[in-house]
């Protein structure tokens, strides 16, 4: 029994091995990126539209003319999320359509 105040004389390495032990990653993380990419490919699409629509973002921050700060950085938010959405939406209605219509016929 570990009292409250005897925390630290606990053996945690009594019959245990890591938990890590016989891990062994079967492909790099390149590799599992261009699967990834494959399997969905709307998902790299919707990171860089994300990543062009904030660049484009900070770039008008400077040439906004009199328009304020917030309402700036409220129509990015809303453009970086609606290309999000958009990617996402694409990418759901492309593996419908692998799933259910381009189905290989058995």
């Amino acid at each position: 029994m570990v009292l409250p105040g005897n925390w630290h004389n606990v053996n945690m390495t009594s019959n245990s091995e890591s938990p890590l032990a016989g891990y062994e990653p079967s492909e790099s993380q390149g590799s599992k990126l261009m699967r990834k990419s494959r399997e969905s490919p709307f998902v790299p699409v919707g990171i860089a539209g994300f990543a062009a629509v904030v660049a484009y973002g900070l770039y008008k921050l400077k040439h906004r003319g009199d328009t304020k700060m917030s309402v700036h950085l409220i129509h990015m938010r809303v453009a970086a999320q609606g290309f999000v959405v958009g990617a996402m939406t694409c990418g759901v209605l492309y593996s419908m359509y692998r799933e259910y219509w381009a189905k290989p016929k058995p």
